[in-house]
């Protein structure tokens, strides 16, 4: 992903959602309850996100989320 390229323009609503749940530690479980989907829905809002903003890690997520400002 180019720097110049802000995270929240390439991921959906739902996405960042997920993302900002990853960052407190909700596993695939509990982010389909805490959102009412699937664990297969989110599964795939996973494999998304890591494939839109190129990180190969959950801790390469979380810092994006954190350089970002996702979270804080």
């Amino acid at each position: 992903m180019k720097t110049s390229t802000k995270v929240i323009d390439i991921l959906s609503k739902r996405e960042v959602e997920i993302i900002k749940l990853i960052t407190q530690e909700f596993s695939n479980e509990d982010i389909a309850a805490h959102l009412a989907i699937s664990k297969r829905t989110v599964e795939t809002h996973r494999k998304n996100i890591f494939k839109k903003t190129k990180v190969k890690s959950i801790v390469g997520l979380v810092m994006l989320a954190i350089k970002s400002k996702l979270v804080s």
